[in-house]
């Protein structure tokens, strides 16, 4: 089964329950759910201890055939690529496009029912290009350019956003959220900032037994706790909280972000079909989607290319080898006409009009799922390895990391 079934599976399966289910882990849907169906907890106390169980590692298949660039080479548009480090060390970034962070996601037991999926960041340091483990945020947005990294305390709803210098890695201004966030995003011109408000902590996870049987799961809740959202003007120093209602058809997570124009906000809805949006004026009121957003996907990151015209959309199709390989769809952003396929099983960012980001398989069909960052273009079928390959075993401490890519 492929990502866009596992997903849909997924929601659908959500979607069909009493109460809508919690999209706390819509990362994970994406990541794990991908490569199993469940991950299970083999008792109680081996989930006070860990919580979660993660896939079996197998050897990589991997045979390097696609390779076109050895390990730390610089080229002249300022692509920097590490295949042999994952995590990474050193920076990565191509065109556009740089890596500001990653984080991990380590699920923590809090009592014998709940828990709560607890994130640890990784920032870029632009004095020395190395990321650096800071483990004050429970959850960060890194501003186009790289100069600021909008944070949130530990413990969420947190009720202050604060704003920290990336260089110096100091919190130079702190930004009071009375109805507590615990989602952040940027706006493109990096003027702006939003910040989804919860009730609750949208990462909980709840014990749930399987009434077959009897298995013991970590699950999120069938609930949202979203109440809206908090628009900051970081030059003017003004902000604006506007509620929003929902239905069941938002998920636990569902974190609102700015269109490309930043005239609009979208978030993620459960619906008939996958991927679907959302779009809100910037008083909350729900509005139509932009003519150029209309075919785009929440779960496909990499969204408009630079000039506007190209749509980066899901998986198409997977061809088994050693390694496997996946394609996804380039689309018309206007009519949703597909104009190519990439290679990449999902679009992270747009390197420039041609190139983009994206996760690709190392591993054939049959196999557990390996994964590494590569450089796809359109028009080529040879990725270029940007990272090493993400690798997944028992341990609960190295769960796989998920990038966070911005505008340089």
């Amino acid at each position: 089964m492929n990502v866009e079934e596992l997903v849909s599976e997924t929601l659908r399966e959500q979607a069909a329950a009493q109460a809508p289910a919690s999209a706390g882990f819509a990362d994970r849907v994406l990541a794990v759910r991908r490569r199993r169906r469940a991950r299970r907890f083999a008792s109680v106390a081996a989930a006070t201890a860990a919580v979660v169980a993660v896939a079996v590692a197998v050897p990589l298949l991997d045979s390097g055939k696609d390779d076109v660039r050895p390990a730390g080479i610089v080229d002249r548009d300022g692509t920097r690529a590490h295949p042999d480090q994952s995590p990474p060390r050193d920076v990565i970034a191509a065109g556009r496009s740089v890596l500001a962070a990653y984080y991990t996601g380590r699920p923590v037991l809090r009592t014998k029912e709940q828990g709560s999926t607890v994130r640890t960041y990784w920032l870029l340091d632009p004095r020395t290009g190395r990321y650096e483990k800071d483990t004050r945020w429970s959850y960060v947005a890194v501003a186009p350019g790289m100069r600021t990294v909008a944070v949130l305390e530990r413990n969420l709803p947190a009720h202050r956003i604060g704003l920290l210098d990336l260089a110096t890695g100091e919190v130079e201004r702190w930004i009071p959220v009375p109805q507590g966030a615990a989602g952040l995003a940027f706006s493109g011109d990096g003027g702006r900032l939003v910040a989804t408000t919860y009730a609750k902590n949208p990462d909980v996870l709840v014990r749930a037994t399987n009434a077959d049987t009897g298995e013991v799961a970590w699950m999120p809740p069938h609930e949202s706790s979203r109440t809206g959202f908090l628009l900051v003007d970081l030059a003017g120093g003004g902000s604006s909280w506007s509620p929003v209602s929902h239905g069941r058809e938002v998920l636990g997570r569902a974190d609102f972000a700015f269109t490309r124009d930043d005239r609009l906000l979208y978030a993620q809805v459960v619906g008939p079909k996958d991927g679907m949006e959302r779009f809100y004026d910037l008083s909350g009121d729900r509005v139509a989607a932009p003519a150029a957003e209309k075919h785009l996907r929440w779960d496909v990151p990499a969204r408009l290319s630079p000039n506007g015209t190209l749509a980066a959309l899901g998986l198409t199709k997977e061809v088994d080898g050693s390694p496997g390989r996946s394609y996804s769809s380039v689309r018309d952003a206007r009519t949703g006409k597909e104009i190519a396929t990439v290679r990449g099983g999902r679009l992270l960012a747009w390197a420039d009009d041609k190139r983009l980001i994206a996760w690709e398989r190392v591993t054939g069909l049959d196999e557990g799922y390996h994964d590494r960052l590569v450089l796809v273009t359109i028009g080529s079928g040879k990725p270029v390895p940007l990272s090493g390959t993400r690798r997944f075993d028992d341990d609960p401490e190295t769960l796989e990391w998920s990038p966070l890519f911005v505008e340089r």
